[in-house]
């Protein structure tokens, strides 16, 4: 099996943990999948090797990273792209903020989440998130504002 081709020197936002079947529109290539991995497990020493095989391909800098949050993978995509900025992606965001909801809460959090991330500018984001933090049915979840604000 041949090797696979060296990746360009930068990424400016690279998603890790995230598919995409659509490729093409219009005849436009609209994403570009650096590489798939198959794991059984996924845990920090995986993507550590997912990391390195990056940086053996090439890749100088990522900017920014969207993640899934998973504990340990920031540090795995800092040790060989330090100066990558991480990011929760927002699907998982969601997901992890809802799952330990009562279901009786869940259509008025999703409701106050969703003012935060469709928000057009910082500001007003910033102004839904203050909004949610006094939301009466968030106080029964207090940790759910801290993993927004991070």
């Amino acid at each position: 099996m041949a090797d696979p081709p060296p990746l360009d020197a930068c990424y400016p936002l690279v998603f890790f943990d995230a598919i995409r079947v659509k490729i093409r529109d219009e005849g436009f290539v609209l994403k570009e999948a650096l590489s798939l991995w198959i794991e059984q497990t996924e845990g920090a020493k995986f993507w550590l090797r997912v990391m390195n095989e990056l940086k053996a391909r090439d890749i100088a800098d990522i900017l920014n990273a969207v993640t899934n949050g998973l504990k340990g993978f920031s540090d795995a995509i800092t040790a060989d792209f330090p100066q990558a900025v991480g990011q929760t992606c927002v699907v998982h965001l969601i997901r992890h903020s809802l799952e330990l909801v009562f279901w009786k809460d869940r259509k008025a959090l999703a409701s106050a989440l969703r003012a935060i991330y469709r928000a057009t500018f910082v500001a007003a984001g910033e102004a839904a998130l203050c909004d949610f933090e006094t939301h009466p049915v968030r106080e029964r979840y207090p940790a759910m504002t801290q993993s927004w604000r991070q």
